[in-house]
């Protein structure tokens, strides 16, 4: 919990085209907000915060920044567990075992992404395809292709985009059988 508090501590805020910047602005003022009320939340469900929980000042008055927020001992039936914050929010839930973090993982209405870090690669794959998401990196995290498909489980995402099956989307299948004897 330390080195992750740590990390976050020191990512820096700012233009997405600096390449010193390792996370940039909320969408919007309403969203900045929003995440506000979630780590209020949190702090009233009993979360510990370990790094974080305010705005973010880049010095130059634009742009809704918010610092990498860290919350540890947080309940699996909390709040921030719970629900898509679409923020800098970080919500650590400990598990005795493998099955109870997929378990845990899987109780969720949400399954858009997941990431397994372990040097067992055979135990990474066995998470991997038991976890309800639409992508599941392993040692890695927010790497993409856009030949391979995008999407989530559950009432996360539209379906899939990217790749070939984001035509599926837009097309409609349809045969069409002709005589040509007449």
């Amino acid at each position: 919990m330390e080195k992750l508090a740590a990390r976050a501590k020191k990512m820096v805020a700012g233009d997405p085209m600096d390449p010193k910047t390792r996370y940039g602005a909320l969408a919007s003022k309403k969203q900045l907000e929003t995440v506000e009320r979630y780590v209020d939340i949190a702090k009233k469900e009993g979360a510990t915060l370990v790094a974080g929980g305010a705005r973010a000042d880049i010095g130059t008055g634009k742009g809704y920044f918010y610092q990498p927020t860290v919350f540890d001992n947080v309940a699996p039936e909390s709040t921030i567990s719970r629900e898509e914050i679409f923020g800098p929010v970080l919500a650590t839930i400990e598990f005795a075992d493998i099955d109870e973090a997929i378990a845990r993982a899987n109780d969720s209405p949400y399954g858009l992404a997941a990431a397994v870090w372990t040097r067992d690669i055979k135990k990474a794959h066995y998470v991997a395809r038991k976890l309800q998401a639409g992508t599941v990196w392993i040692n890695t995290y927010n790497v993409y292709d856009t030949a391979a498909p995008f999407g989530g489980y559950k009432a996360s995402g539209f379906g899939r985009e990217m790749s070939s099956h984001a035509l599926e989307h837009y097309t409609q299948v349809k045969s069409v059988w002709v005589d040509l004897n007449m």
